[in-house]
């Protein structure tokens, strides 16, 4: 028998930091959510695996089946006018996909090609700028971009703006560090689709500095699979990558050239970026067979090939991720399986505790053993992402006419793309609004 077992149902919660430090534990359909109340949490720290005796737990794992790669995906290699071949994938250029901005190629040989083209916006009187996908309605889906600065426009530091999904501002785009550094910069967004279309969009915020214009690099949309991220309902939220790890792996994330330690597509069919992940803790590599298909989210099979340990009888302290969090509602996934050439003598069986709080209670990753003393503890990988609200939106109804009236327009605004009311301050130039929920066009 196997001696990898996948508990993420059991590991897969929303973390609440709020004023008062009293725990509460929900359990419903399989997964455990967790709202953890404390005044000021800095990381999410000492994820402690506790050695226990004599436990034994099993749990019934879904077969679940891989999405196909090429499912309503989009690869967009913004600003530029051909396809480009990166390794299996193929990127197309934008102009299909927004009809704002202008393209620019940066006289640099030393980074990904896909680097070198972008698209800005030098209109600073449009409210946003706003690409749209055709994707399937209720569909789930993983939305990355990626920036490379470059000096385009002959300034030393990126500028600072705004990132929109639909009617919601997703985040804040600052590249300052990483580029300072010689990196590219990405964001990662889950969301389920509110119509058959989806936007994503930029605008400029009180951070934009005169003279200076909002910029892309490149865009990624996935379709994923029904078994994603599924822990979570997503009709009114939306998943914010803040961290994923392979936990035991050796070297560094440089965003503009290829990295050997770094795990993405095909190794992950969503091209997810998994970051190696090394403290002082002793690490071992696996010596056992996944399969990854099998686990919920599907993690790559080389996430899984390393693991963070310790001997028996002591505990692990895990300070992740290595910098600080702000206080909000997470997703935590955590991966584990037995590193061990299969033996029926021995299992690992442990506790896992967050910030000191009982995460989950005689974790079992051995799927047979007999003795009675159990090895060390271990952890695979692992993944944090922010629960933001998402979903507000202009009645379709209204979307729809605006739209049509738009098609009719020999030169609409640059800003009549994504939805026409939200959000507030990004609406459509000239398009008065409802301030409350349903959101509807009042006048022109």
């Amino acid at each position: 028998m196997s001696n990898s077992i996948f508990l993420l149902w059991l590991l897969s919660i929303p973390l609440a930091i709020h004023a008062n430090p009293s725990p509460s534990v929900h359990i419903k359909h399989n997964w455990t959510e967790i709202v953890l109340k404390k005044s000021r949490v800095p990381y999410i720290d000492d994820i402690i695996l506790n050695f226990q005796k004599h436990s034994r737990i099993n749990k019934e794992q879904t077969d679940l089946t891989s999405t196909d790669i090429h499912l309503g995906n989009y690869l967009i290699n913004c600003g530029s006018n051909e396809d480009l071949q990166e390794g299996l994938l193929t990127y197309v250029p934008d102009d299909n996909f927004i009809s704002t901005g202008k393209k620019t190629t940066l006289n640099r040989t030393d980074i990904l090609p896909r680097l070198q083209t972008l698209r800005y916006f030098p209109n600073a009187n449009a409210r946003k700028y706003c690409y749209s996908f055709p994707v399937i309605k209720e569909g789930k889906y993983l939305v990355k971009t990626i920036y490379y600065y470059g000096g385009f426009d002959g300034g030393n530091e990126p500028p600072v703006f705004d990132q929109i999904i639909d009617g919601t501002k997703w985040s804040i785009v600052n590249t300052t560090e990483d580029y300072a550094s010689g990196g590219s910069s990405y964001y990662e967004a889950i969301v389920v689709a509110q119509n058959k279309f989806l936007s994503v969009c930029l605008a400029r915020n009180q951070h934009t500095s005169a003279g200076s214009s909002p910029f892309i690099s490149s865009i990624e949309v996935y379709h994923l699979d029904g078994s994603v991220y599924n822990s979570t309902k997503l009709e009114n939220s939306m998943l914010m990558t803040v961290a994923r790890n392979v936990f035991g792996s050796e070297g560094d994330i440089i965003r503009h050239i290829s990295n050997e330690h770094e795990i993405s597509f095909p190794d992950d069919n969503f091209n997810r970026f998994w970051h190696p992940f090394k403290d002082d803790n002793p690490f071992v590599s696996s010596h056992s067979n996944v399969t990854p298909s099998r686990f919920w989210n599907i993690p790559p099979q080389k996430a899984l090939a390393s693991a963070i340990t310790t001997s028996r009888g002591k505990n692990i302290t895990i300070q992740w991720p290595q910098f600080p969090l702000s206080n909000g509602l997470y997703y935590i996934a955590l991966y584990f399986q037995d590193t061990r050439t299969p033996s029926p003598y021995s299992w690992r069986v442990f506790d896992i505790n967050v910030n000191g709080q009982k995460f989950y209670e005689n974790v079992n990753v051995t799927d047979s053993g007999q003795s009675v003393v159990p090895v060390g503890p271990l952890i695979n990988a692992g993944e944090i992402l922010q629960i933001l609200p998402f979903g507000e939106k202009t009645v379709t109804r209204d979307v729809v006419a605006m739209e049509e009236l738009r098609k009719g327009l020999t030169n609409p605004p640059e800003d009549w793309a994504g939805d026409p009311c939200l959000p507030r301050e990004n609406s459509w130039t000239g398009v008065s609004c409802s301030r409350e929920d349903p959101f509807r066009v009042l006048s022109l």
